[in-house]
């Protein structure tokens, strides 16, 4: 059973973290009201900017940014060899949090953290989160859509880590790609259907 027990304690570990639902935490706080009864009702950065308070949609961007490359940065620390193992609890937990009834975000700003915390604590070349950087507010900014950009960062990022020579991390970022395209499906037939609602309008 021992071998077990690092792997596990890993994926608690990066579950624990990426559950934390800061869009939520951070609008009750301040009181902007239930972010699930706002906007899309989802509970990311995109939707808190929903409330009309760019600072909150700011401090959960960088806070979902941050459970990600934390829980890669401690299992690396604490948990030697479960780097990966706590990147799947990650994104996990933060698209299926038990304390949301297993409803959370989409999981774009916490992937860029968990692309960080490869790099910060498996030596994951710095070009692959700058290309995830660079895809995300490129498409942003030429379209302005929230979820243009976020899959356009997410399709690139396999490919990203491949080139790098890392193909270990090119199939995890395969399959963690495919869970935001899932996560966004709703968004995608709205691009095909021309109603999806561009950054700073509601909607």
């Amino acid at each position: 059973m021992q071998p077990i027990v690092a792997p596990l304690a890993a994926l608690m570990l990066g579950y624990g973290l990426g559950s934390i639902p800061f869009g939520i935490l951070l609008t009750r706080l301040t009181g902007a009201g239930d972010l699930r009864k706002i906007g899309s009702g989802n509970i990311g950065a995109t939707n808190v900017l929903r409330t009309g308070r760019k600072g909150l949609a700011a401090a959960t961007l960088l806070l979902d940014m941050a459970k990600g490359a934390a829980a890669l940065v401690l299992a690396g620390l604490l948990l030697p060899g479960t780097v990966q193992v706590a990147a799947i609890g990650a994104l996990a937990g933060h698209l299926w949090p038990v304390w949301l009834r297993f409803a959370g975000g989409k999981g774009v700003a916490t992937y860029f953290g968990i692309v960080l915390g490869f790099t910060l604590a498996d030596g994951l070349a710095w070009p692959v989160p700058a290309a995830y950087a660079l895809a995300w507010i490129g498409a942003l900014l030429l379209t302005r859509y929230s979820s243009v950009g976020g899959l356009a960062a997410a399709a690139v990022t396999p490919p990203a880590a491949a080139v790098s020579g890392r193909f270990d991390l090119a199939l995890l970022f395969l399959g963690f790609t495919l869970l935001v395209f899932w996560t966004h499906r709703a968004n995608i037939a709205r691009l095909f259907a021309g109603s999806e609602p561009r950054v700073g309008r509601s909607g």
